[in-house]
């Protein structure tokens, strides 16, 4: 069960087995039903998890109460809120899974126990959450500097697996399309 994210651990640092079996002992294994809020807006945030399997979403619902899909979370990516998480404050988003899900589990009390224990672990969430920022910014410059089209083919480029388990739906709320808009950029791609 722990191999993933042990490997996963091992890309970051050269953990000792020793490391990695206290990393282990402190992990919570949870399976989720598809469809299972993991969070909702205004509760605050008890968990990192590491996707084992299964497809995870997390979005906020806008001043005109439309879902705003800010990421997607399939098998060897972690999920959580981390302004929450961090702050213990409440959250602005839903965490909701796709699918049926496995997911190995942090809460603050055990994060914090392994980053006290193991400071090399604080090395790789910190890798972890550069890594995010730095795709944040590119998203954010992508939205900005390009057209729908260019937007719909670096997604489908850069997840090719996605669109085979999410509705249409999600990932038009993803790029900030409507559902009917997706479908032309599908169609005009189509034409091509």
């Amino acid at each position: 069960m722990f191999e993933k994210i042990n490997s996963y651990a091992l890309r970051c640092l050269p953990f000792t087995q020793q490391d990695l079996d206290y990393f282990d002992s402190l992990l919570q294994f949870k399976t989720y039903p598809k469809k299972t809020f993991l969070l909702q807006q205004g509760e605050v945030c008890q968990f990192e998890g590491y996707i084992l399997k299964g497809c995870i979403r997390t979005y906020y619902i806008d001043s005109a109460g439309a879902e705003v899909t800010l990421q997607f979370a399939v098998e060897d990516w972690w999920v959580s809120d981390i302004t929450s998480f961090h702050n213990q404050t409440p959250s602005h988003v839903y965490i909701e899974t796709l699918e049926d899900c496995e997911v190995l589990i942090l809460t603050p009390e055990t994060k914090e126990k392994l980053l006290s224990n193991v400071p090399g672990f604080e090395r790789m969430f910190r890798l972890m959450v550069q890594r995010n920022l730095a795709q944040t910014q590119e998203r954010l410059f992508r939205t900005i500097s390009t057209s729908a089209v260019e937007k719909y083919l670096d997604f489908l480029a850069r997840y090719p697996a996605i669109p085979q388990r999410v509705a249409q739906h999600y990932i038009a709320s993803y790029l900030g399309f409507s559902p009917e808009f997706l479908s032309k950029v599908r169609r005009k791609l189509s034409e091509k």
